[in-house]
């Protein structure tokens, strides 16, 4: 998974924020509850306090203080229910004290004493050696004036964490339960609400200079990912109005330029022919109509890229076998071959059917042995091979030439690139054919590749979908 992808990282905040959330919602759950219950503890105590000053105490004065500790044995036994009781009279002198609890669990001889008179109830956290904490209710009682007692109820407060032991376990394995569901769904919200990019970016990728007229799908929801929809195909508009003004001006200019380099061309031929001129003007009338000669192949050129946009190449598609036409075009190229030294070779396989416009798919072969022939010294050899594969048509056309700079490589299906300028201008080249070629080639549906290493050749391959027997 791509980590640094928004649907990943969508996912890592919620389920970061779903945990601390879930973590801070158990920490003042834990507190909440431990609080509630002390709080209930302190409330229990104070009563309890409350209840021996209403019933107890005021029996001090009839019966004496070995009554009220015999009661508070027999009803309250607070060593056997582990609980704390202190009764303190008014000469500060402790009448009745409890033992320590069954369980041992604190000492009632550490829980201080309180200092000076105090005028009503009130309850404290008592906190002992070894850690242990208890919850004290101290109630005041005047049996009369001047004599005033004070009796002392107390709880421990280790049960309350006991009691609270489920609840921690709950959330410690209740949390791992939560981020997990958490992030499921969280992974299909995410999904959701992405799903419309991934649907514009879908789109996006289908769309190119022939299907500018396609737009991205609209998610009809108002929101941002609409709004960004209607902008893009806006956006994708322009882009096809500047596309097509530039198609047609490209096509305009090509079809006008045609005549006047024609004209040109025949007056330059007309003139080169007259006897009467010297040798240094039938040289500079021979200069000009080289260069006329690569305009009008420039003129040919754009021309054919600007019917090849328009999707010319659809109009006469035809069924054929692919195979001998690659053969026949590398026969009648053999003669440009020998001419420099060029040994072309051609293996095809019996037959490639195809269906494509038969002129334009010729012209593919030509322009590729045409290259591999130019930038291939003397001695050298080019090799043609055509096959069926995995349900293509495969043209391959390799040389053992001059090769490709790896840094033109990209480059090379360009308009008006040469690697070499000067040495291409030599060699008649315009960097118009393999523009061509792509463009063919994209019409058909088809691809093309290229491999090429400095000063061991090149290798092209053109892929073209195999015409179904019966379609």
């Amino acid at each position: 998974m791509n980590t640094r992808s928004i649907h990943f990282r969508l996912i890592v905040w919620y389920a970061a924020w779903l945990s601390a959330v879930f973590i801070l919602f158990g920490v003042f759950a834990y507190f909440g509850c431990k609080r509630y219950l002390e709080a209930g503890v302190g409330l229990g105590q104070a009563r309890r306090a409350r209840q021996i000053t209403d019933t107890l105490l005021p029996q001090m004065q009839r019966r004496g203080a070995a009554y009220v500790v015999q009661e508070l044995e027999m009803l309250y036994a607070p060593e056997v229910n582990g609980r704390f009781i202190r009764l303190t009279g008014p000469d500060g002198k402790v009448i009745y004290a409890s033992g320590p609890p069954k369980d041992l669990s604190f000492d009632p001889n550490a829980v201080s004493r309180v200092k000076g008179p105090i005028a009503k109830s009130f309850v404290r956290t008592e906190r002992l050696p070894e850690g242990h904490e208890l919850l004290v209710a101290s109630a005041p009682f005047e049996a009369a004036p001047g004599q005033r007692f004070l009796i002392e109820v107390g709880a421990p407060v280790a049960p309350l964490l006991s009691a609270l032991r489920p609840l921690v376990i709950s959330l410690v394995v209740g949390l791992p339960i939560i981020v997990a569901v958490g992030v499921g769904g969280g992974y299909v919200l995410v999904r959701r609400a992405l799903a419309p990019v991934i649907r514009i970016a879908e789109k996006a990728e289908q769309i190119t200079l022939h299907s500018l007229s396609d737009r991205l799908p609209l998610s009809q929801t108002g929101d941002e990912l609409e709004r960004l929809s209607i902008s893009l195909n806006h956006m994708i508009t322009r882009l096809d109005e500047a596309f097509q003004q530039s198609k047609r001006f490209l096509a305009d200019a090509s079809h006008e330029l045609r005549t006047p380099l024609t004209i040109m061309r025949g007056e330059l031929e007309n003139i080169a022919q007259r006897g009467q001129l010297d040798a240094e003007a039938r040289d500079t009338v021979g200069s000009v109509l080289e260069e006329v000669e690569s305009l009008v192949k420039i003129v040919e050129g754009l021309l054919a890229l600007s019917r090849l946009d328009a999707g010319e190449a659809q109009t006469e598609w035809v069924e054929f076998d692919f195979a001998q036409l690659a053969t026949t075009t590398a026969e009648q190229m053999c003669l440009l071959a020998e001419d420099k030294g060029v040994t072309v070779s051609c293996d095809a396989a019996r037959e490639v059917p195809v269906r494509g416009d038969r002129a334009r798919l010729k012209q593919i072969v030509v322009n590729l042995l045409d290259n591999a022939i130019k930038y291939t010294p003397r001695g050298g050899s080019v090799r043609l091979k055509i096959v069926s594969s995995n349900g293509d048509a495969v043209l391959e056309v390799a040389d053992n030439g001059i090769g490709i700079p790896p840094e033109a490589v990209p480059h090379v299906f360009d308009r008006f690139f040469r690697v070499d300028k000067a040495r291409s201008r030599e060699l008649g080249g315009a960097g118009i054919g393999l523009s061509i070629v792509k463009a063919i080639c994209a019409a058909h549906g088809g691809q093309i590749e290229v491999e090429s290493a400095e000063g061991r050749g090149s290798q092209f391959r053109f892929k073209l979908p195999l015409e179904k027997a019966g379609s």
